[in-house]
């Protein structure tokens, strides 16, 4: 597609190259992001601010779309390995590129329609992955943004190009490099589709990707970077490898370093940096230390929790998962309730959970002064009555009460006032000391 954005440019004798660039530029981006956005405002308009939200969080969460975009990254990365190659159909591709040659505006459009066509094998997983990323919060205005973002940071190449064709001559010729990318990236792409299937396995409880077993095939797929990178692997297409050269030697430093850094999570190490990414301690057999647990001043609670033998918070901290059950214990123990709106799936909630809960006051004040009642929104448990899941009903509940539905979501409660909560409820703040003033 760069030959062929640079050929198109160079043609243009019209005087507005600078101005088509730049059409050519937007077009990209509209292509990526207006149909999330009309998406977006049909459901918006049909139900709602929290309907949307409610959707995209069933998206993100439910087994279907997980297991299918799974499917579609072990694909796309099983063709970048070098296995098969996936193309768009030449008729699709060769119908836009006729329209591209007529030039204009229209022609100019076109162009960048094939350019999203020919780069769906290299975008599309990419694509998902950050729609999924970013509606997991609730909030819907995130996707737009989301790709937004990703549709510039790929339009801005070929824009440059556009507005100055001669930068071609520069650009080194595709070769062996070009497959070594695609091998690096084919392994990112096997590691990174873990995800999804991680996210199915917290919300329906099937504990096949516990932490250790996700991070051995986090280390197993670096291990096997690393050796392709030092040379000691080849795949399909690969070119002799007669030395390996600094930028190669410093992403082999880069992989294997990832890859120690990994190795003390299977003995429980936090591994801060990947909250949200990687499962959650709770889901780990296996740990050498507990990692910041403050064991005195435990609040006791009032009875075995419902549900408590599939739900549990990390370092220790005692919770209910049904709000009545909280409701009641807190009226009996004479203590706030602390309602905790969170999500198997839910990247952010991970992150205040490794990076704020951490931390020993906090786990004090929660321990000691409150009940805790922790609400996964997504979770896909039958309730008692057997006609919804608990994540139905946790949803439903936030946003008919706190007409919101995102994750996470901290709401301080008076057991004898719960209508109504104490004060302005907190959302994702990773800073320890406000999380500890609205505590106190």
């Amino acid at each position: 597609m760069i030959p062929m954005t640079v050929t198109y440019f160079l043609k243009d004798k019209s005087g507005k190259g600078k101005f088509h660039a730049l059409i050519y530029g937007l077009s990209i981006i509209l292509l990526y992001t207006l149909p999330v956005a009309i998406l977006l405002i049909l459901s918006n308009l049909l139900g709602g601010e929290n309907f949307t939200a409610s959707i995209f969080n069933l998206m993100s969460t439910h087994w279907l779309p997980n297991i299918l975009f799974f499917i579609i990254f072990f694909i796309f990365a099983l063709s970048f390995l070098g296995m098969f190659e996936i193309v768009m159909p030449s008729s699709l591709i060769n119908k836009a590129e006729q329209r591209g040659d007529k030039g204009g505006l229209i022609g100019i459009f076109f162009l960048a329609f094939v350019l999203v066509l020919v780069s769906f094998s290299c975008t599309g997983p990419i694509v998902g992955s950050v729609l999924v990323e970013s509606t997991s919060g609730g909030n819907f205005l995130k996707p737009i943004t989301a790709m937004f973002g990703f549709s510039l940071a790929f339009a801005m190449p070929f824009t440059l190009f556009a507005f100055f064709p001669d930068i071609m001559k520069k650009l080194p010729k595709s070769g062996g490099w070009l497959n070594t990318v695609k091998v690096v990236l084919g392994f990112v792409e096997l590691a990174l589709g873990m995800k999804f299937l991680s996210v199915v396995d917290q919300t329906y409880h099937w504990h096949i990707l516990d932490r250790e077993t996700y991070l051995s095939i986090w280390i197993a797929i670096g291990i096997m970077l690393f050796l392709y990178l030092i040379g000691k692997l080849k795949l399909p297409h690969d070119s002799d490898l007669e030395h390996i050269k600094v930028p190669r030697i410093l992403l082999s430093i880069s992989t294997l370093s990832f890859i120690v850094y990994l190795i003390p999570g299977l003995f429980g190490a936090p591994l801060k940096a990947l909250a949200g990414y990687i499962p959650p301690i709770t889901t780990q057999d296996f740990v050498m230390t507990p990692n910041n647990v403050v064991t005195d001043n435990q609040s006791t609670l009032c009875k075995t929790p419902k549900y408590s033998d599939k739900l549990s918070l990390p370092f220790g901290i005692k919770a209910y998962f049904e709000y009545d059950e909280a409701l009641e214990c807190a009226k009996n123990m004479n203590k706030p309730l602390l309602l905790i709106f969170t999500g198997h799936g839910c990247v952010n909630c991970r992150k205040m959970e490794e990076n704020v809960w951490s931390d020993s006051r906090v786990q004090n004040i929660m321990k000691k002064d409150y009940i805790i009642c922790a609400l996964y929104t997504d979770d896909r448990t039958l309730s008692e009555d057997g006609k919804h899941t608990i994540g139905e009903i946790n949803s439903q509940f936030q946003e008919k009460q706190f007409h919101i539905n995102a994750q996470p979501y901290y709401v301080i409660i008076n057991p004898l006032n719960p209508n109504v909560p104490t004060k302005q409820p907190m959302a994702y703040n990773p800073d320890v000391e406000s999380f500890i003033n609205y505590l106190k």
